[in-house]
């Protein structure tokens, strides 16, 4: 079976890529990785905060000062906080790709302008194929438009874009009030892929200690619904490369979003918990179901249950949602 697929112009030998975590910090995992089968690797973030606290305490020390400005030292994060500084992450790039055959996308987390141009065109001088733009932005201001919102992820898609050469996709979360229009901006921007989705820092409550509880919860197979409805509706109506990141446990999710259209399937989740070979288990799952399935190439069945090619497109829609609730009578 042919797993070879297109994602933002980017030849992959197989759809299932590793999403940006930290299990990319280790050369030796991103080789490992590679020898099980990853079409490509997203590099974990790196982080806005990270690179305005270096940038600050570089200034602090050439102005010859103690501290760094007054506003800025309870702000940011201690950079004891991040595994890996900047030029270290520039070096992993670099050595990343002397030694696999695979893309190696670098990954921004940010929330405006500060540090995504100057470091989106180091990652391209390193050698990066891409760069994936996680704006991870929680409009929490009372007084904020959703214009305002939108203007801020394409004001900085348009400025990353005009500095690099390298393709530039953009992880976004599920909370635009019209997705259809915004990831119309974002391709007029000129993002070149969009990763659904992104999923928000969401805290939990101590209720005896009255703390808030800052942990991580992998994600689950059941989540796959909410970006697989956004890719079924996007798929051949926007013309951007369409990446899925949630859920991604088996070859079972894989297949269906690559039914509802998207170019790759991104998991780190199924890696923590079944080990990096994992990726070759569902190659080789994916691979059989196709040839049950008499399909020999990833773009022979891609899409053919997006919304543009099911008999029924309301089926993605409000008249499947009463067809469900009548069915419960």
């Amino acid at each position: 079976m042919d797993l070879r697929t297109i994602y933002m112009g980017l030849e992959l030998s197989s759809p299932i890529v590793v999403s940006a975590c930290p299990l990319s910090e280790n050369l030796e995992n991103i080789l490992h990785m590679e020898d099980a089968g990853a079409g490509a690797v997203v590099l974990f973030s790196l982080f806005e905060e990270q690179i305005r606290r270096e940038d600050a305490l570089m200034d602090a020390d050439l102005d010859q000062r103690t501290n760094v400005h007054p506003d800025a030292e309870g702000y940011f994060p201690d950079l004891e906080d991040y595994h890996v500084d900047s030029e270290a992450y520039l070096d992993l790039i670099r050595q990343a790709k002397a030694r696999v055959d695979i893309p190696i996308i670098g990954s921004l987390n940010g929330i405006s302008h500060k540090g995504w141009v100057d470091y989106a065109r180091q990652m391209e001088e390193a050698g990066a194929d891409g760069v994936e733009m996680n704006i991870f932005f929680i409009p929490s201001e009372m007084g904020i438009s959703a214009q305002e919102v939108e203007s801020r992820y394409l004001d900085i898609v348009r400025v990353v874009k005009k500095t690099v050469n390298i393709p530039v996709a953009v992880k976004l979360n599920p909370y635009f009030s019209a997705m259809g229009t915004m990831a119309a901006g974002l391709r007029d921007a000129g993002a070149d892929a969009l990763v659904l989705f992104n999923r928000f820092y969401q805290p939990d409550i101590d209720i005896e200690n009255l703390s808030l509880i800052s942990n991580l919860q992998y994600s689950t197979a059941n989540e796959i619904r909410l970006p697989l409805l956004w890719i079924a509706i996007l798929h051949g109506q926007v013309p951007l490369s369409l990446a899925a990141t949630t859920g991604v446990q088996t070859a079972d999710e894989v297949v269906k979003y690559l039914l509802a259209g998207a170019d790759v399937t991104m998991t780190a989740s199924s890696l923590y918990k079944h080990g990096i070979d994992h990726l070759d288990q569902m190659n080789k799952d994916l691979a059989l179901w196709m040839e049950r399935h008499q399909f020999s190439t990833i773009d022979s069945f891609r899409g053919v249950m997006s919304q543009k090619n099911i008999a029924d497109p309301t089926a993605y829609e409000r008249a499947n949602y009463i067809k469900i609730l009548e069915r419960q009578k």
